[in-house]
């Protein structure tokens, strides 16, 4: 099928607006700035029991984490660690803020929001390091903040999608905490850009093949490490005893099948893993619930299956 005709609308304005990444501009502090100093659209805060920073330990040697959390009400919640997206070069906090606070209320968890370091400045493995550094700090300190260290998933979307998997499998082969579930959306999984979907959506649907290419040399680098299963999981021979997975995919997204695929060789590895796309939409679709159904009804699902994971009653 086509482009959802209200999917295209949002595309073409976010083309029309977005810098050129990879081709025009180059330099990641200038897309940072070109890209803050867009006008915000107004958006009413999604109000939440409690939102508050901290810096928690970083890896050894690192300066510490900021994290943001959002607390429902109850005295005792799960634990979601989320992990923006934005090619591990832009994003944060602030433009994750409505997703964590509409998926700390529809899951009833408090939700972790990571501020990992960034690449060019910071390459791998910096963001996939901070990430773990987080999971580890919530799962010692949950009790501290409301939290129950048993029941803690971690989510992400787009290399944010990369670092949730990354740290699933850090924790499996690390005997590190248990994660009972994994929610990836459109992952950006591999720097090899070698599939069907990346050739057929490479222009055109907002996210371009030159947008991911440029993102996995800022995060690489020239001499980076793309066969390291802790930068692109794919690379991984094993797929066995990771926690259950969540995998979102949009129809016309250069990502759709690497995630696909990630999603199918978590299930040959016998984790339960429940793999959906979303045809007629692309790459970004998710956190764009005030202007779409379909991201409505993604995050509601992907919100109940946490829910379910998680044993929220």
């Amino acid at each position: 099928m086509p482009l959802k005709p209200e999917a295209r609308v949002i595309v073409d304005a976010a083309s029309a607006s977005f810098p050129a990444l990879g081709t025009e501009v180059l330099d990641a502090a200038q897309a940072r700035r070109i890209l803050a100093a867009r006008p915000a659209a107004p958006v009413q805060p999604v109000p939440v029991d409690r939102v508050e920073e901290r810096m928690v330990p970083g890896p050894t040697g690192a300066p510490p984490v900021r994290v943001r959390l959002y607390r429902p009400a109850g005295t005792s919640s799960p634990v979601v660690v989320f992990f923006h997206g934005g090619g591990f070069v832009i994003c944060g906090l602030d433009s994750h803020d409505q997703l964590c606070r509409a998926m700390g209320n529809g899951v009833g968890a408090i939700v972790v929001s990571v501020d990992y370091r960034q690449a060019p400045e910071h390459r791998f493995p910096a963001a996939a390091e901070d990430a773990y550094a987080v999971l580890e700090w919530v799962a010692d300190q949950a009790s501290t903040f409301g939290g129950d260290p048993d029941r803690i998933a971690v989510a992400g979307d787009s290399s944010g999608g990369n670092l949730a998997a990354v740290t699933a499998l850090m924790a499996r082969d690390r005997n590190g905490p248990d994660i009972v579930h994994q929610l990836l959306v459109y992952p950006m999984l591999d720097p090899a850009r070698d599939t069907a979907s990346y050739r057929d959506n490479a222009n055109g649907y907002f996210v371009t093949d030159d947008h991911l290419r440029w993102y996995w040399e800022q995060y690489l680098g020239s001499d980076g490490d793309a066969a390291n299963p802790y930068a692109a999981p794919p690379r991984a021979t094993d797929l066995a005893g990771l926690p259950p997975a969540y995998v979102i995919t949009a129809e016309f997204d250069p990502l759709r099948d690497e995630g696909e695929e990630y999603g199918a060789r978590l299930r040959a590895a016998g984790v339960e893993t429940v793999l959906i796309r979303y045809d007629g939409q692309f790459h970004g679709f998710f956190t764009m619930a005030d202007n779409l159904s379909d991201a409505k009804e993604a995050t509601a699902q992907a919100f109940s299956a946490l829910r379910r994971a998680l044993e929220v009653r």
